[in-house]
Parts: C-alpha cells; sequence; structure tokens
C-alpha cells in the first residue's frame, strides 16, 4: 500500500490534463440515512419504508461511501470512482471507474457496492458497471479524501 500513495502523491504532483468535469456527490448527511434492517424490514411489501419510493441519489452515495478498495484507505466515493447514480423504481444503476484498467479488486469492489445497495429498502435490482473512459485521475479525489491521503489540495 505505501508504494500505491508514493504513486498517487506522484501522479498529485504532475500537471493536470483536461478531465470532463465530474458530478460532484452530495454531502453526507446530518444522521445515517439507512435505517436498521431489523427495525425496517427491506422485503415487506406492507411496510411503509419497504418502497423504493425513498431510495434517491443521496442515499445511493451515502452507500457506497461505506466501500472501500482494498488497497487504499479511503470509500469509493472520496476516491472519485463514482461517475454517476441512478435511481429509477426498484433499480439502481452506478457507473463507476477503477485507479487502473489493471486492478485485480475491480470484481471484489463492484459486488459489495451492489450488496449494500441491495440492501436499500425496496431495491430489487441493483446494477454497477465499470467504465474506463474518462479514465481515473487523482484529482477525482474529494478534498476530504486529499486530507486523508495526505495529498496537497
Amino acid at each position: 500500500m505505501p508504494s500505491l500513495l508514493r504513486r498517487l502523491r506522484a501522479l498529485w504532483k504532475k500537471p493536470a490534463t483536461e478531465t470532463p468535469p465530474v458530478p460532484v456527490p452530495p454531502p453526507l448527511p446530518a444522521h445515517p440515512a439507512v435505517p436498521p434492517p431489523a427495525r425496517f424490514p427491506a422485503h415487506d411489501p406492507t411496510h411503509a419504508f419497504g418502497h423504493a419510493q425513498f431510495v434517491n441519489d443521496e442515499l445511493v452515495y451515502t452507500v457506497l461511501r461505506t466501500c472501500h478498495d482494498p488497497e487504499i484507505p479511503l470509500n469509493i466515493v472520496d476516491l472519485g470512482l463514482i461517475y454517476g447514480v441512478r435511481v429509477e423504481d426498484d433499480r439502481v444503476e452506478v457507473t463507476m471507474t477503477l485507479t487502473t484498467q489493471g486492478c485485480g479488486m475491480g470484481g471484489q469492489i463492484s459486488r459489495d457496492a451492489e450488496e449494500k445497495i441491495l440492501a436499500l429498502p425496496g431495491i430489487r435490482e441493483a446494477k454497477v458497471e465499470i467504465v474506463w473512459n474518462p479514465p481515473w485521475t487523482p484529482e477525482r479525489i474529494s478534498p476530504d479524501g486529499r486530507k486523508t491521503l495526505g495529498l496537497p489540495e
């Protein structure tokens, strides 16, 4: 892991090339947005919280902040890996990338994200698509993420 952080710091010092803007995820809510499963069963269609109508982009981003790249001590949202989230009825689609195309953890990260999204109330289908365009660069790391990794702002 130290070598990966050194590579990130080295990349960070390179002059930035123009990359398309990435949507900024919504800020973290003041209180946890995901109700405990024992109190609010997600698969009970008669329960008021068992409907996907309460799931929105902000809630999906909150759940994705609990997913981490095992090689970097940062969640996938602050790392800048999430390019987009779309919630449609009981289905959620996420577009994301990885730090490198050779990353062997991509399958594990996307499965973890899908499992956590499927745990949301009323969500029946989750699809996490890994894309390579635009390529990930360290500029996509959030300001909080840069602080955590010890990178300059």
